[in-house]
This record gives C-alpha cells, sequence and structure tokens, in this order.
C-alpha cells in the first residue's frame, strides 16, 4: 500500500520498513541525486487544505520537522504530495505525527529559504512509486486501520540569550509588557508582547493573525507563554519574533502556586510533565525580577488625572459618533467622585434596562476612542473585561460648581491600551463575580444622588456634549510618558548648566518652524543619521517614464511564484507588465496581494495601490526583474511611499520576495519587505524647532520624532488631509495665533541636552523626547 499506518511497540515499529531502506539527513538533500534506496523521517508540524490543480489533480502540502536536529536553521522541509496519495494523507494525518515518506523527488525552489525550512520541497505520487509510513495518533487510526501508539514530539526550547537571525524556534517567556489584539493597518489582528527569561534578554514579538482567537491570551504582566515556531528576525541589532507557519501558544498564569492551565484555542497541542517544572522555575524567577502588575485597581480607589487597568462587568453600550462608544460597566465597588454620564438617546443604549437603573450610581461610563470602537462594538452586553490604560480627568459643567471624574480610554495602543475579554473560567472574574454577587443594590439606589453625579440633565443635546469636550481638551496640552521622578528645571538653570543632561521643564511654546508643517516631514536612515527631503511626485514621475522605454521581457513572465498579465497601452506606445505574487501557490484577495508592475504610469500604479495590499515598481533585465533607481520609492502601500537609503542599501534580485511569499502567517510588512530585498529602509519622521519659554528665560528645542509627540505617523501626513487638518489644530492649540504670550498654554516637557562639535567651537543644542500631546487635543 502506498500510505501505511503502523504502530510502535516500546519504541520500535511492529511492522519495520523494508531492510533496504536507509535513512537520509534533510540538511544533504541536493536536487538531482538519486534517493531511490533512501527515506525522510520527520514530525508533521504543519498541514494545509487539500486543493485541486488546474488540471483537476489533488495536492496536499505538509510541512516535516526533523526532530534530531532543531538547532539547525534548516530543520523543516515542505512536502507536495500529488493525487489520490494526497487525498489519503489528507484524511488520516494529524499535527505531532512521525511521519517517513521514501521514492520521493527533491525539487530545489526558486530562492533559498529565509524561514528556516529547506531550499529545496519533497514531491510525492503513487504514480512516482512513492510510499508513506505514518505513526498515528491514538484514536485517530480508521476502524480498518490497525490501532497504534502516539510518538509525541520532542520540542527544543531555545533560551532569548541564544536567538539567532533567520531560524524558526520554539521557547518559553514571562510577559514584561504586552499590548491586547488590535486590528492592524490591514485586515489582520496584532498583538505585540515583550518578554523576558532567566537569560535576562529582553524580545520584542510582532503577532498577527487573521483570527483574533489564535492569538496568545494573555491578561497581566508576568504571565508565561510558550511560543512554538515563531520566526527570528534581526533589526537594527535587535532580534525580534514574528509568527510564522504553523505558529501556536500556550499561555500560563505566572502566580506562584496558581494551577498550571494553559490558555489555547487550539484543539490539539503537547504538554509535557517536564514542562511543569519549567513553569513553575520560571514563576519564581519573574516573582523577584519582574514588576508584576498587582490587582487592577478598583472603582472606589480611583484619582484625578490617573491611568490604572480596570476588572469590569460590562452593562450597557451605545454608540456615540464615529470616533467613541460608550461603555457602562461596574466592579461592584463605587467611585468616590460624582461621575460624568456621557448623554446618549435611551433608545441608542444596549442593556437590560432594569439593571442599568439598578445600577445607576455604581456604573460608569467609559468613552472608548478611535481604534477600539470596532472592538468595543462586538462586546457582549454581560461580559467581563480588563480595559488597560483608563485615563481619568476631573472637569465641571459650565453651570455647576461641582466637578466630577470621566473615564476615557484614548485612541492608540501606547503603554499596552486596549480591552480584553476574559473568560469566565478566570480567576480574577470569578473573584468579581462572588463580588458583585454580594452587592445590596438597594443600599446603592438610596444613597445621595450627589454622591454619584447625574450629569443627564446638565447636558441637553449633542452640541452640549461638543462644547464640554472641546472644553477638556485644553485642560493639558501635553502628556509625559516617562521619568515622573524628575522635577521642574528652570530654563535659565538649563542653558547655564553643561551638557549632557536630561531635565523636566514647564514652558510656553512662543513660536515654532516650519510654520507650513508639510515641510516638517523627512526621511531619516537610522543606520548612517542622514536625513533628506522627500521625493516629489515630479520626480517619480520622471523616473517612471524612463523605466517604460524598456519593455517588459517575456521570458520573465509566470514564474513559480508569481503570475503575470501584460498588454499595450491604446496609444501603442508602451507595454504594461503586472506580476501579482501568489501565496502557498494560490492567488489571493486583492486586499492582500502584493504586485509588481513594469511600464506603469504615476496614475495607474496610485490606482493600483489604493486596492491592492502593495505594489513594487520593477523593470525587466535579462535573467530578473530588479527595482527602479532609489529616488523612487521601492514600495507603496495604501497612499504611503516607502524610500531606501541610497547610501546604506544594497539592493538584492526581486525573487528573494518568494521565500516570505510562502510563509502562511503573510502580513506584508515594509520592514519585512525591505529585509529581503537588501533595502535600508527610510523612516519618516517629524523635524521642527520650538522655542520655548518661561518666567527666567527662552531656549529653542528640537523635536525630531516618528508619531509619538503629534500621535499621527509623520509617514501619513502628507497624503492625508484630515491627518494634516489635525496636525494644524494641534499646533494652533499648543501655540495659538494672536494669543499674547500670558494666554499661551503650559506644556510639560522632557527635554535633553547634547554638545555637538566641529572645528571651530563646542556647542550645546537641546532635543525634546519621552513627550506627547495629551489626546483630548489631538
Amino acid at each position: 500500500m502506498p500510505v501505511q499506518l503502523l504502530k510502535m511497540m516500546k519504541g520500535q515499529s511492529e511492522t519495520p520498513l523494508p531492510s533496504h531502506l536507509q535513512k537520509e539527513n534533510l540538511q544533504h538533500l541536493q536536487e538531482g541525486r538519486d534517493y531511490t534506496n533512501k527515506y525522510i523521517q520527520g514530525i508533521i508540524t504543519l498541514s494545509y487544505q487539500l486543493t485541486k490543480l488546474r488540471d483537476g489533480t489533488n495536492l496536499f502540502k505538509i510541512v516535516l520537522q526533523d526532530s534530531d536536529n532543531l538547532s539547525s536553521q534548516i530543520n523543516s522541509i515542505n512536502v507536495l504530495i500529488y493525487g489520490k496519495m494526497a487525498e489519503d494523507c489528507a484524511k488520516i494525518i494529524h499535527h505531532g505525527e512521525t511521519f517517513i515518506v521514501t521514492g520521493f523527488k527533491v525539487v530545489k525552489l526558486p530562492t533559498a529559504g529565509k524561514d528556516g525550512r529547506h531550499d529545496c520541497h519533497l514531491e510525492v505520487s503513487e504514480e512516482a512509486g512513492s510510499a508513506v509510513y505514518i505513526y498515528t495518533k491514538p484514536g485517530t487510526t480508521a476502524a480498518s486501520e490497525t490501532a497504534s501508539v502516539s510518538v509525541a514530539p520532542k520540542y527544543v526550547y531555545t533560551p532569548l540569550n541564544h536567538l539567532k537571525d533567520g531560524t524558526i524556534v520554539n521557547l518559553y517567556g514571562v510577559v514584561k509588557f504586552f499590548k491586547p489584539p488590535y486590528i492592524s493597518k490591514g485586515t489582520d489582528y496584532c498583538s505585540v508582547v515583550t518578554l523576558m527569561d532567566p537569560s535576562n534578554v529582553k524580545l520584542t514579538c510582532s503577532l498577527f493573525s487573521g483570527n483574533l482567537d489564535s492569538l496568545p491570551k494573555i491578561y497581566k504582566v508576568g504571565d508565561i507563554v510558550r511560543f512554538h515556531r515563531i520566526k527570528i528576525r534581526e533589526y537594527n541589532g535587535q532580534m525580534q519574533g514574528i509568527t510564522s507557519g504553523g505558529f501556536a501558544s500556550l499561555t500560563f498564569d505566572g502566580t506562584v502556586g496558581a494551577p498550571i492551565v494553559p490558555r489555547t484555542s487550539s484543539r490539539e497541542y503537547t504538554f509535557m510533565d517536564e514542562e511543569q517544572k519549567t513553569i513553575e522555575d520560571l514563576r519564581i524567577w519573574a516573582a523577584s525580577n519582574i514588576s508584576v502588575s498587582g490587582p487592577a485597581a478598583k472603582l472606589s480607589g480611583v484619582q484625578p488625572m490617573l491611568f490604572f487597568d480596570l476588572t469590569c462587568q460590562l452593562v450597557g453600550k451605545a454608540k456615540v459618533d464615529g470616533s467613541s462608544f460608550l461603555l457602562k460597566v461596574w466592579d461592584g465597588t463605587k467611585c468616590p467622585y460624582p461621575t460624568w454620564k456621557v448623554p446618549v438617546e435611551a433608545k441608542d443604549l444596549e442593556g437590560e434596562k432594569v439593571l442599568l437603573h439598578q445600577l445607576r450610581n455604581l456604573a460608569v461610563d467609559i468613552l472608548v476612542y478611535d481604534n477600539h470602537v470596532q472592538l468595543a462594538e462586538s462586546l457582549q452586553i454581560g461580559s467581563f473585561l480588563r480595559i488597560y490604560s483608563i485615563h481619568t480627568k476631573q472637569a465641571s459643567a459650565d453651570n455647576e460648581d461641582v466637578s466630577h471624574i470621566e473615564f476615557h480610554l484614548h485612541g492608540g495602543t501606547c503603554y499596552g491600551r486596549g480591552i480584553g475579554v476574559l473568560p469566565e473560567s478566570n480567576p480574577d472574574v470569578k473573584e468579581l463575580k462572588a463580588f458583585l454577587e454580594s452587592v445590596d443594590l438597594t443600599d446603592s439606589q438610596n444613597m445621595e444622588s450627589m454622591c454619584s453625579m447625574d450629569i443627564d440633565s446638565t447636558f441637553g443635546n449633542v452640541t452640549d456634549l461638543e462644547l464640554h469636550l472641546q472644553r477638556c481638551q485644553q485642560l493639558s496640552v501635553t502628556v509625559l510618558t516617562d521619568h515622573q521622578d524628575l522635577s521642574n528645571t528652570e530654563l535659565k538653570t538649563i542653558t547655564n548648566s553643561p551638557a549632557p543632561q536630561q531635565y523636566r521643564i514647564r514652558a510656553k511654546l512662543r513660536t515654532y518652524k516650519p510654520q507650513k508643517l508639510h515641510q516638517s516631514v523627512k526621511l531619516h536612515c537610522s543606520k548612517c543619521n542622514s536625513l533628506q527631503e522627500v521625493p516629489d511626485r515630479d520626480e517619480f514621475d520622471f523616473i517612471l517614464h524612463n523605466s517604460a522605454t524598456t519593455a517588459p521581457n517575456p521570458e520573465l513572465h509566470n514564474a513559480s511564484w508569481y503570475e503575470s498579465v501584460t498588454w499595450t497601452t491604446q496609444d501603442q506606445k508602451r507595454e504594461i507588465a503586472i506580476h501579482f505574487v501568489k501565496r502557498d501557490e494560490m492567488l489571493q484577495h486583492p486586499e492582500d496581494t502584493l504586485l509588481m508592475i513594469e511600464g506603469g504610469t504615476l496614475k495607474e500604479i496610485w490606482k493600483l495601490a489604493k486596492r491592492f495590499k502593495c505594489v513594487i515598481p520593477v523593470r525587466s533585465t535579462e535573467d530578473d526583474l530588479e527595482l527602479l533607481d532609489l529616488s523612487a520609492p521601492f514600495l507603496l502601500q495604501g497612499s504611503v511611499k516607502y524610500y531606501g537609503c541610497k547610501k546604506c542599501s544594497t539592493p538584492k534580485p526581486v525573487k528573494n520576495l518568494s521565500s516570505i511569499a510562502a510563509e502562511q502567517q503573510l502580513s506584508w510588512e515594509p520592514t519585512e519587505i525591505a529585509q529581503v530585498l537588501g533595502i535600508e529602509l527610510l523612516q519618516y519622521v517629524f523635524i521642527m524647532k520650538f522655542t520655548l519659554v518661561d518666567e527666567t528665560g527662552a531656549l529653542n528645542a528640537y523635536l525630531f520624532d516618528y508619531e509619538k509627540f503629534f500621535q499621527i505617523p509623520a509617514s501619513e501626513i502628507l497624503t492625508n488631509n484630515f491627518l494634516q487638518q489635525k496636525m494644524q489644530m494641534t499646533m494652533d492649540t499648543l501655540c495659538p495665533p494672536g494669543r499674547k504670550l500670558g494666554d499661551l498654554p503650559w506644556l510639560e516637557c522632557f527635554i535633553r541636552s547634547y554638545n555637538v562639535r566641529d572645528a571651530m567651537k563646542n556647542q550645546v543644542y537641546y532635543q525634546i523626547f519621552d513627550t506627547t500631546v495629551a489626546e483630548d487635543v489631538v
């Protein structure tokens, strides 16, 4: 039989393999050699859906991992199974099983693998004389087949100080920082996690998935995660982790003595007894080495101008406007301050009316903004939440002397800001439910109404609400994001002190340059530290025009990793070729597709960029496609053009893209594309000069910022009229035109002094850092 199920007895196969077969080392495979009497053995770590090729032939793809060489950079290989054998294998194999194949053909891939897999793949079919032997898991064997014993895969876990660029590894780590999952700029969810282990090395992981449930279920700092098959990449001298094909995770409570129960959405996973000791050891290490967050704050303990995490139950929700959403929550305790009630129409408020009335003095209104709105809309009434980095603000109504507390979840993901849904099995939820059930709602309803100020009567309509929000925006124009222990220093003291030093200041913004804000956007190379102007569209158009004089090379059309379409313009003067990059040998939806274009005009490229995920302008050579001159953008994504540094880039063949096109979890991140193409990516930055003044003097401080200060991506400002207006409104708030100096708002900033030496003299400069515009301002 071409496909056979085997069982193990005391570690040995009850039915031995044919005696003439010899095991082949995966690292030694080469195209063109004879492997008639050889076999490859590995663990199945990933399988794809059974598909049909254009001629109707079945195709089933799996990934085999060589369990004897997990530390090697090449430890897995793709296996393509064709015909009836593909159909048979798709029915019976499972992840974690041992797979043996003979009679295979070794085929070289277009480029060397960049993801830890071999640069060849195996082709297997009954017609070619191939045979497959599978050691199945218990309970997975068909009734007509012989029962079998599981062969559990043996995983090797890599310490964080032993990670190497380009490898796919398994690892354990303690969560030092995390951002709850959020919608990325594409269609995937994204979560950012920073891990540590006893080696005291940090690893930041960017995890992407189209399925929210497949991302790690992290609830707090100090949780322990196990990642299988995470890809390691080096960027700017530091190792980073990203999801790869077959990525899987388990999460455990990091509390010493807590039950070791994994959180996962996977139906199948392996967890060995010896791994319990790993978790216990990490818990003990983290207890004295990680600043584990304590219990989330209670509403009874909140103070004005506080950022805190809240574990609560959702009892009501409503849409406020296009960029904000209302969540009504409670945790059984009472806020010590009067609280603001967001005015919404009764018909727009979801939730049990009787319960909302009962909780009117205990529930608080949290206004959620921007990127958190989509998730907030999807929340189920009655669910238990942990809301991270809620901001409390103190304000008062126009016709009231009594101030009240407002709760805001600002946009963005800084400081882990976001919303997490907790399962009822979570220990914190069990504790909260027990407490909520003990609350006497009768007592809470009889409390003095002044203890929970009802603002509904204060704001009679939406216009009043908008005026209130505008007034709130003037309460604080900047926020300090670190170094809270520093005290304010007068500007005169700073200008009379030697550099380098760091200071906290309280000053006013008298003037700023450039006044035309679009001129503040530059391109920065982090490698050579150079700055340059953003090229204008005419330069890009000129480069495209010159490249169109070379006709597309038909010999480069329809490669194994892309499909090509060509046509001639109506005036017969230009031939255009578009190459659609495939993933797993299949074309994708436009919003997920990267394409390369030859001979296109600027107008045509912009049209494609609006519809497709990524566009790369290229031209033909005799044997490959190549990028245009780096004065032009090498990549367009939406409205953003990405450029490379001419000095630091070493462009590589465009066919290198095939290595990341083969990945299962593919997000087409510009940093990944730049890396495989040998491009040193230029970053968009804001460069501005602020003249700051206080009662003692003045100084000029430079702003060098990507998006932290304005909370606006510098990469999008040039093409987005809304963001340009938003930035202008922000600057008009920080430095209102026509105002006297005494009427200007105060800014709290961190600035650092530094020396710049030339042949003639030494000069001291100042730079703003770790400061952001208050989110109510922007």
